[in-house]
């Protein structure tokens, strides 16, 4: 029988609620919980390593931390590695240095008068927030920028956490709908700030966590060698994009615009979209597809699952002609399988003799042509140099999208790819 709550494993629904892990939500997480499983599972402990190539906000690399065990993660989006690092930092010892600051802060914040704020970001922005809530954002943003380490990194969490709460704009995951269709009650900026400062402080207390080390690095899962030693992961686990077409880009727009990262879509392009593994149709570009289209990766590791990736592709490109919208799903799915096929190889090479490498996956339905995501994944594995696979099923998907006239019929799923060196 599946241990009580493996349901939720997919999704951050359990992070959501642990210490240190809630410091920012991001949507596309799964549960601290299955990696803490994992581990039990394979009997993995104080000389092992843990690593994960999609690292997201941090959750496999801080349940490494937490029970002991070596871990790296590397995470291609600077803005959420960002996030990953803070989150992983050792604050044991740090704890009244960090509410000496906090009370410092606060008291910059209360005294200061409220800055101009007319210029000083995109124009998104400016849609998200009132006139006083945006000015306290910014007189918080520069008292932070002050600080220096592990201090300024601890406190712009806090303001970042703090944004979507303060703003009238609808800003659930994943999209940012400043619309007055979806517009909210925004919460007091600084009133917000200050709650999430103490609830950050409140968890790092009274943690005495044993030592061990934890990498986290701003890179590319599909050059996984550059950062991973041969033969040395005893677990490598994560949950890659899926074939869902969602930008995960766009995900943190409203963080990196009002954090000064970037001011345009040309420079979220730039710096996260053109370094993400393809899983949108916003990525399909001449230069992103370069040497991918034919997916000659996926060719040289097994002929079959090319010709059958083919032939779901050549149904896309189909019913794409048919279609007002025309999106390149077809395109897309040849880079997500070529960019997935370069992780695995990098997986085969960096994991040990009886190692495991474990995805939480989910399939899916571009213009109704049902990929099954994690048999294809999982067959490719084994035809890289792994030795075996298995899949459990999580859940299924799409039950809320029944209704709707232009969503396919097609049953979908989120499964665990157990796959063994």
């Amino acid at each position: 029988m599946p241990p009580k709550g493996s349901s939720e494993y997919g999704s951050f629904k359990d992070s959501m609620r642990e210490p240190i892990h809630r410091w920012f939500a991001y949507p596309a997480g799964y549960s601290f919980r299955l990696v803490e499983a994992k581990v039990r599972e394979y009997g993995l402990g104080r000389h092992s390593l843990i690593v994960d190539p999609f690292l997201g906000s941090g959750t496999t690399t801080l349940a490494a931390m937490n029970l002991g065990i070596d871990s790296m993660g590397v995470e291609a989006h600077r803005f959420v590695s960002g996030v990953a690092r803070t989150k992983c930092f050792r604050y044991e010892g740090r704890h009244e240095t960090l509410y000496s600051e906090h009370e410092t802060l606060q008291g910059i914040i209360s005294g200061s008068k409220a800055p101009d704020v007319q210029g000083m970001f995109p124009e998104l922005i400016y849609k998200c927030f009132g006139q006083a809530n945006l000015k306290a954002l910014a007189g918080i943003r520069g008292a932070v920028s002050q600080l220096r380490g592990y201090r300024r990194g601890f406190f712009e969490l806090a303001l970042v956490r703090t944004l979507r709460q303060a703003s009238t704009a609808g800003t659930g995951w994943p999209y940012i709908a400043p619309s007055k269709h979806a517009a909210k009650k925004a919460r007091d900026a600084r009133a917000a700030f200050r709650e999430n400062c103490t609830m950050m402080l409140s968890d790092i207390k009274p943690l005495d966590r044993p030592r061990c080390r934890c990498k986290v690095v701003t890179g590319d899962s599909r050059n996984l060698g550059r950062h991973v030693p041969a033969g040395s992961a005893d677990l490598i686990m994560t949950s890659p994009p899926y074939l869902n077409n969602y930008d995960y880009a766009d995900r943190t727009r409203l963080e990196t615009y009002f954090m000064g990262m970037y001011n345009t879509w040309g420079d979220i392009t730039r710096d996260v979209r053109e370094k993400l593994m393809v899983a949108a149709t916003t990525q399909v570009t001449k230069g992103a597809m370069e040497g991918k289209a034919g997916m000659p990766t996926v060719r040289e590791i097994s002929p079959g699952i090319h010709r059958r990736l083919e032939r779901l592709a050549g149904r896309m490109r189909a019913i794409k002609s048919t279609k007002p919208g025309k999106k390149d799903y077809d395109t897309m799915a040849r880079g997500y399988f070529e960019d997935i096929a370069r992780v695995i190889i990098g997986a085969e090479a960096a994991a040990k003799r009886g190692g495991h490498f474990v995805l939480v996956l989910g399939d899916s339905a571009p213009y109704g042509v049902h990929v099954e995501t994690d048999r294809i994944i999982g067959g490719m594995a084994k035809a890289a140099g792994f030795a075996r696979y298995r899949i459990r099923v999580l859940r299924e998907r799409g039950e809320k999208w029944k209704g709707n006239p232009q969503r396919h019929g097609v049953p979908l799923r989120e499964s665990i790819v157990d796959i063994t060196k």
